[in-house]
């Protein structure tokens, strides 16, 4: 575990805000592999941050081809315990415009190929997953883009898809039937991984487009969200600055007892390299004082 307290997954982009002191780029080494990139290590507003390009700087790597739980659980092992994940999403909605700001508070999955917990070989554990994001780190995202004069929308759903593909408009009508707010392709398995590892996650949505269900307006294309992605990308650094200097020592993580009563499995009977690669999530919860070991209740 190290010194790095607050996170923030998105763009390469997001390293270049006014006021951020780069510190070190740190490789961090997982049991499931490497994360997409290097952690940018920096201070801002006094806090230090760690910053890591979800796609790889140079956007290289598709949705689906993100390594979620190297990520995920490269924050943990800095340390981290508040992730701000920045991103571009679709709006379901006529008054969700390109440019506005969502916060969701509810995910729904809509994936299929992607590794979404830490759990498994040889450990049961079934973690509470009915509010998807920390209600107070959502509060300081949402107060911090008012603050920087963003048109926001606080709360509603995020669908996420598989991609890489766009919807198709049947897909995009289903979707907009079911009362979906916006769509993206990244942020369901962050915030389930992000639950498990008991670090505080929200999401601050970019919308860029309509999806394609507006028939006044062009369906959507990868050159066209980029570009609203970059006429965005300084009030996406203002609000991430903002969000950043709220989250002071006195501010508590809201998700740091996820796991209490998650595991199922009985502790000595978890095999010692699960328990070893899940050190940074376990070792909490590990009484070592009985006869044989036990999870701490």
């Amino acid at each position: 575990m190290g010194e790095v307290r607050i996170g923030v997954i998105g763009g390469s982009g997001l390293y270049e805000m006014t006021g951020l002191e780069v510190r070190e780029e740190r490789r961090v080494a997982t049991p499931f592999g490497d994360p997409s990139d290097a952690y940018v290590i920096g201070e801002l507003e006094g806090r230090t941050v760690a910053f890591l390009a979800r796609h790889a700087r140079g956007h290289r790597l598709l949705p689906t081809e993100l390594n979620y739980r190297a990520n995920i659980l490269g924050f943990k092992q800095l340390g981290v315990e508040f992730l701000i994940s920045v991103s571009a999403v679709g709006s379901m909605k006529i008054d969700y415009r390109p440019g506005d700001i969502v916060v969701p508070d509810q995910f729904f999955d809509r994936t299929r190929h992607r590794p979404d917990t830490f759990f498994g070989r040889g450990l049961v554990a079934h973690t509470s997953f009915a509010r998807p994001v920390s209600p107070r780190l959502a509060g300081i995202l949402a107060a911090a883009a008012r603050a920087a004069g963003a048109r926001l929308h606080e709360g509603g759903t995020y669908l996420c898809m598989e991609g890489p593909l766009f919807s198709t408009r049947a897909e995009s009508e289903v979707y907009r039937q079911w009362g979906m707010d916006v769509i993206g392709m990244t942020n369901l398995q962050e915030a389930k991984l992000a639950r498990e590892a008991e670090i505080a996650y929200a999401s601050l949505a970019m919308i860029t487009d309509y999806d394609c269900w507006h028939e006044e307006e062009e369906a959507v294309s990868g050159e066209g969200v980029m570009e609203v992605v970059q006429r965005n990308a300084a009030l996406a650094q203002e609000v991430v600055r903002r969000a950043v200097a709220a989250l002071d020592e006195r501010v508590e993580n809201d998700c740091a007892d996820a796991l209490k009563s998650s595991l199922i499995t009985p502790a000595h009977l978890v095999p010692e390299t699960t328990l070893a690669d899940l050190a940074p999530l376990l070792e909490k919860y590990l009484d070592r004082s009985g006869p044989q070991l036990a999870w701490k209740r």
